[in-house]
């Protein structure tokens, strides 16, 4: 019986050795967006279901909605194992489109996914746009007169999603008038700040203000109609109001490409203890996200693909050749 105990006190030592001494999780935008939601998502349930001992510390790194992190990544903190960088569909298409540079979707080590939001066109709650008609109708009547903010510039995933919807309608992308931010944060801030008329933003960042009724989500780009027990299920589709655009935002991690395997390891398991567990299913669900459980190989393979997608997509819309 000795012998058993002081076997498992040593594996539990192991272990514990292996946990990163210093989590870290970058959210590389400003606070208030969807990076600085998924970074929360993962620091509270980790420490929630004592799968980690150490808080994880949140660290801002504003510069191109990730294009800085993921440079970082790569050079001063290519061999980091303590740092975890949240990512989302965003970031691929950044890639995608090229704007990181010499980096690829080969260049890092992705980690896990977290769960799946939806992009949304998101007003004031005392907008005189009721809904997405009164929106489009008047961005084609004047289309200088509507303002759509958004984290990210031309090319980046909140403009696609106002692409996709302005082609729906009918309306030349090219005479919308669009006010980049840096990161969906800054962007509500000036739309709650009535510097812009309207936001493509994703519905999971978007939820707070619509509990606290500062905001009005004009359509989600879901399949159908979310269903959740929050203010988020009255929200109509674009599809049900005659516009065919679905965008669904994956959101999770990554790590250095030269992080040491036993520390990347750590992390995959951590994740996988933390999908069964009630309490991260909790906290997903409070801020909005849908499951969306892939990990390590799985989740390497589903980011290549979907890049590769959205590289058709860019060519389409003429962002690359």
């Amino acid at each position: 019986m000795k012998l058993k105990l002081l076997i498992l006190a040593l594996l539990a030592s192991i272990a514990l050795a292996k946990e990163p001494n210093r989590p870290e999780c970058i959210a590389p935008a400003k606070p208030g967006g969807g990076f600085d939601l998924t970074c929360k998502l993962a620091q509270v349930s980790l420490m929630q279901t004592g799968i980690i001992s150490k808080p994880i510390r949140t660290t801002y790194m504003p510069g191109g909605v990730g294009v800085v992190a993921y440079n970082t990544m790569n050079t001063s903190k290519s061999k980091d194992p303590n740092v975890i960088v949240a990512f989302s569909s965003g970031t691929l298409l950044n890639i995608a489109t090229g704007k990181h540079g010499k980096y690829d979707e080969n260049d890092v080590k992705w980690l896990a996914a977290v769960g799946v939001d939806y992009g949304a066109i998101v007003v004031r709650a005392d907008s005189p746009y009721k809904d997405l008609k009164d929106l489009l109708e008047a961005l084609k009547k004047d289309p200088k007169a509507v303002s759509f903010g958004a984290g990210g510039s031309v090319g980046g995933q909140d403009w696609m999603q106002t692409a996709l919807l302005a082609k729906a309608a009918g309306i030349d992308v090219s005479n919308v008038r669009y006010v980049a931010f840096e990161g969906g944060g800054e962007a509500t801030t000036s739309l709650l700040g009535n510097h812009v008329s309207a936001i493509a933003s994703g519905m999971s960042e978007s939820l707070p203000h619509l509990e606290a009724g500062t905001i009005r989500v004009l359509a989600v780009f879901a399949e159908d109609r979310l269903k959740t027990e929050n203010k988020a299920k009255d929200v109509p589709t674009a599809r049900e109001q005659g516009y065919d655009v679905v965008w669904p935002i994956i959101r999770g991690f990554y790590m250095a490409s030269n992080a040491p395997e036993d520390a990347y390891n750590w992390w995959l398991e951590a994740f996988g203890k933390l999908y069964e567990s009630k309490e991260f299913k909790e906290q997903r669900e409070l801020r909005g996200l849908f499951e969306f459980n892939k990990k390590g190989k799985e989740l390497d393979a589903f980011v290549k693909k979907q890049t590769n997608t959205f590289r058709e997509l860019a060519k389409e819309y003429k962002l690359i050749r």
